[in-house]
């Protein structure tokens, strides 16, 4: 028997990374593999006023801290978040509204810290436990990330690899999706990312104990849903009107070859299973802003699925 626990879209939330290590010894799994996107998408300002006290700004509500202890709280409500707190001083503030530039500068360092420090929290959690955690980076997250991941010890960098869970299954994986609006670091073409999906997939040599941990979700599988955009990147209706997303390459490499497993993520609202031919595909979702981490426990016994469930916690 061996028991895979999958999270993906944690987004940057330190509570979020925290919950999928304990998810190991919290579910009894021998594999963790974290779907992609483990990036935040924002600095978070803490302003010194001169006197004493920060102010902050989350979530559109701002916030006068008026003690270290307020501080600190603050900066760990940010990061379980899955944003960034950096203490700046007001003329701190002037000079990068004047070079934009340089608060890319800070907010690539401020993404490696945290991921050299998620690095560092998994070897101490898991180190000598026997448990393998894979981490593949999704659209979201840029280039550099993957070197912070080869460094761990802990760690498998799982991108465009086979790689053997155990004695019976192996596991092919890809952050990267086809296009989309927002022009994010690992994004091509669908004829590209087939060729892309299909260089790893004739590496596999029993597609019925194979895995496909793919981020972008196969298109119209009903795992791949969301808010329809105008012109202007806004939901039409209220977000009320859905539509598929996915990625058709995604789509053709799953029914040409039926692995066993497909794992999904980069659409957070598409929390699902579902079933393309003899695959089963799931996406956990994400609901990382609130804390909470969505995932999914796949027991095998051999190449058989003999159970599977969505959790949340």
């Amino acid at each position: 028997m061996l028991r895979v626990f999958f999270a993906t879209d944690v987004h940057g939330s330190d509570v979020c990374w925290k919950k999928f290590i304990a998810a190991a010894k919290f579910y009894q799994a021998q594999v963790l593999i974290l779907g992609g996107d483990m990036t935040g998408k924002a600095i978070i300002p803490i302003v010194h006023d001169g006197k004493g006290r920060y102010r902050v700004e989350l979530m559109e509500q701002v916030t006068t801290l008026r003690s270290e202890d307020e501080v600190a709280a603050m900066e760990k409500t940010v990061s379980n978040k899955g944003y960034y707190p950096v203490r700046l001083e007001a003329d701190q503030i002037a000079e990068f509204e004047q070079h934009p530039e340089e608060v890319e500068t800070l907010f690539a360092r401020c993404v490696l810290e945290r991921v050299q420090s998620w690095m560092e929290y998994a070897e101490s959690k898991l180190d000598g436990t026997g448990i393998n955690l894979y981490v593949c980076p999704g659209n979201d997250d840029f280039f550099e990330v993957d070197d912070v991941v080869k460094s761990a010890s802990a760690v498998t960098l799982a991108e465009d690899r086979v790689v053997p869970l155990d004695d019976n299954l192996s596991m092919i994986s890809t952050g990267w999706a086809n296009r989309t609006p927002w022009k994010t670091h690992r994004e091509m073409d669908e004829d590209d990312l087939e060729k892309k999906l299909e260089a790893m997939a004739v590496q596999v040599s029993d597609f019925d104990a194979c895995i496909f941990n793919m981020h972008c979700p196969a298109y119209n599988s009903g795992l791949d849903e969301a808010a329809e955009l105008d012109e202007n990147l806004r939901p039409k209706y209220a977000g009320h009107v859905l539509a598929p997303v996915g990625s058709k390459a995604v789509r053709a490499v799953i029914e040409r070859h039926q692995p066993c497993l497909a794992l999904f993520g980069h659409i957070h609202e598409a929390r699902g299973m579902r079933r393309i031919g003899k695959t089963l595909c799931i996406n956990p979702g994400s609901s990382y802003e609130q804390g909470t981490l969505f995932g999914a426990r796949i027991d095998f016994d051999g190449t058989k699925i003999v159970s599977h469930t969505l959790t949340s916690g």
